[in-house]
């Protein structure tokens, strides 16, 4: 599993860059190692990531004597020098008091066991994201032959499923080992962090119980990855439970913090700049989603495989970089067409799957 976002071509025609209804009013983002102030008591870093998609915006609030930080970053020598130049500069040399993971993605929790063990401050984490992590960090050795049948199904070659084979672990080796225990997190939980109050607000979809941070006081809202400026999450469907559907769990989600939050909130992202217009960022990416669904079902006209269906979901060519998150994201799409009874699959003899519509008409 990875942590990483495509750009679908319904996002791009419905705002997707920000430019209808959202303002950016901090700025640039801030050098590794520097930080900016977000809102009273809170500050702004950014972190690099080795991938295409190359940075994630880390959070330190003010906690007494401290910092509480959200997300921390995947494990690589640059995150860890900006960390150290982080922790000697604007951080001035405080403790971290506990280290707050929107979600389990290595790119968020890579260097929370470090962190953690160096201050000794607590891990806090939902349930799901945490005995996922964990899991998901066990996984090294011998790839799974249940991983092969599964992007098999998808339609990669035998080629693309070696490189599959060869490059199992990769999500441990983005990640320091996770502590052995946590202090979990749940819906509407607050949390008291320097004397301000911080409401938890659950989402689903990009993973499974992530958890988002709201000071209701000044309507500041931590999003991690469940609400993107410019990008949209990934939302994919992987080997561990092939027949998930995260894609009605993301739109749902959708539903909720869009009835939930107010409409001037500034919302602190996990990529990306902070930004204002929750609301309209929020129906962009409702729409953009719909959007790629009724491309796909005319796509379904004839049977194809999953990875056939890249042009109907995303604006750039698939490279074998991210191919495992574009298949992913297409099974979701099919498998939430399936869940509505407006698509279905059948495996043909050499292991692989074939969508179709159940439509007794095309879509228009």
């Amino acid at each position: 599993m990875a942590d990483g976002v495509i750009t679908s071509e319904g996002e791009a025609e419905t705002g997707g860059d920000g430019l209808r209804g959202l303002t950016y009013p901090l700025g640039p983002p801030p050098a590794p190692g520097e930080a900016i102030q977000a809102a009273p008591g809170v500050l702004w870093l950014r972190l690099p990531l080795p991938m295409q998609l190359n940075h994630i915006n880390v959070y330190a609030i003010e906690d007494g004597d401290g910092w509480a930080v959200v997300d921390t970053g995947i494990r690589t020598p640059d995150s860890i020098a900006g960390w150290e130049a982080a922790l000697t500069g604007p951080l001035a040399g405080k403790p971290i008091t506990r280290v707050i993971c929107t979600h389990m993605h290595p790119d968020h929790i890579g260097l929370a066991g470090w962190l953690c063990e160096r201050f000794d401050a607590p891990l806090l984490m939902t349930q799901l994201e945490y005995v996922t992590g964990r899991m998901l960090s066990a996984e090294t050795g011998t790839a799974p032959e249940a991983g092969a049948i599964f992007w098999r199904a998808g339609g990669w070659s035998e080629p693309q499923i070696e490189r599959y084979r060869q490059s199992y672990g990769m999500f441990a080796k983005g990640m320091t080992a996770m502590p052995a225990g946590y202090q979990r997190i749940r819906e509407g939980q607050v949390l008291s962090i320097g004397g301000e109050d911080w409401t938890i607000v659950i989402g689903n979809g990009h993973s499974p119980e992530h958890a988002c941070l709201w000071r209701k006081s000044d309507d500041i809202f931590i999003s991690g990855d469940q609400i993107l400026p410019r990008i949209s999450s990934n939302i994919s469907v992987w080997p561990t439970e092939p027949l998930s559907d995260p894609l009605d769990d993301w739109m749902t989600s959708l539903d909720r913090l869009g009835d939930l939050l107010p409409a001037d909130l500034l919302v602190l992202p996990g990529h990306g700049e902070p930004f204002t217009g929750v609301l309209p960022r929020i129906e962009a990416l409702k729409r953009g989603h719909a959007v790629a669904l009724k491309r796909l079902e005319r796509t379904l006209r004839e049977p194809k495989r999953a990875v056939d269906v890249f042009a109907s979901l995303f604006a750039r060519p698939v490279g074998d970089g991210i191919l495992g998150m574009a298949t992913g994201e297409a099974i979701a799409h099919l498998n939430y067409l399936a869940g509505q009874g407006r698509a279905r699959r059948e495996r043909d003899a050499d292991g692989v799957d074939w969508w179709s519509l159940t439509a007794t008409k095309d879509p228009a």
